[in-house]
């Protein structure tokens, strides 16, 4: 049997995931027994696909975030071969799988949720942070179903006056001017995000769907989605106010 792994204060238990640079995984603290999820970066494939900045970026944005409905990072453990990261660990798993298991929410249940994003997104654009992939799978539940923002890897920093381009995120959830390569100041885009995940938990589906990435750009770019019958007023009217084009094309 292996002996058990230990960085800085923390024995390394089982695999959480497989991120692009390596594993997460759940650790114990030697001394509290707290549990935290270790993300390890690997040094070498970081260099290999060019993506240092990228990785000190999200390290810088996750220093600047302290909010309860942001994952934390509690510790950052340099050594010559890897970084780990000490990340606050939840154990909902993601609101993804929980809007599959259950179908479309009630209202009371989708609001109670949107309103943790919404305080997190609003916190992140205070702090001039835009997530920039904001989707269910990036959103985690604690053990009593409170929203934690995760994923910060896409993010990026605001600075007065300037605009971004980089196309970011994942298609069914990306803004009009994300996908067109326009010039964007970040906030709307994930406003734009936020409402394609409020039609989610309402719905249970998705606004723009379709298994042609083209056809999918063509419906998002003109805005082609309905409003099922069930949902409320007040839904109908928030959902066309966020989805609503900056795109100028």
């Amino acid at each position: 049997m292996e002996a058990p792994v230990q960085i800085g204060q923390f024995i390394l238990g089982k695999n959480l995931g497989i991120g692009a640079f390596g594993k997460v995984k759940l650790a114990t603290h030697v001394v509290t027994g707290h549990k935290v999820a270790v993300k390890i970066l690997n040094k070498a494939k970081i260099k290999q696909l060019g993506m240092e900045e990228k990785v000190q970026r999200e390290i810088n944005i996750l220093h600047l975030c302290t909010h309860p409905h942001i994952i934390r990072l509690y510790e950052v453990i340099d050594t010559p071969t890897d970084i780990f990261l000490v990340n606050e660990y939840v154990s909902g798993g993601e609101l993804f799988d929980y809007i599959v298991s259950k179908g479309r929410l009630s209202a009371d249940e989708a609001r109670n949720f949107f309103h943790q994003i919404i305080s997190g997104v609003e916190y992140c654009h205070f702090q001039k942070i835009v997530h920039r992939d904001l989707k269910p799978e990036n959103l985690l539940l604690d053990a009593n179903l409170n929203i934690k923002i995760a994923d910060f890897g896409l993010s990026n920093l605001m600075r007065d006056g300037d605009f971004l381009r980089t196309s970011c995120g994942s298609p069914n959830y990306a803004a009009p001017e994300v996908i067109s390569g326009h010039l964007y100041a970040g906030p709307e885009v994930d406003v734009w995000s936020c409402g394609v995940i409020l039609y989610a938990l309402l719905c249970g589906s998705l606004p723009f769907d379709d298994e042609s990435i083209p056809n999918l750009f063509k419906k998002i770019k003109s805005g082609m989605y309905s409003l099922p019958t069930h949902l409320s007023q007040l839904a109908k009217n928030l959902i066309p106010r966020m989805l609503a084009s900056q795109d100028t094309d």
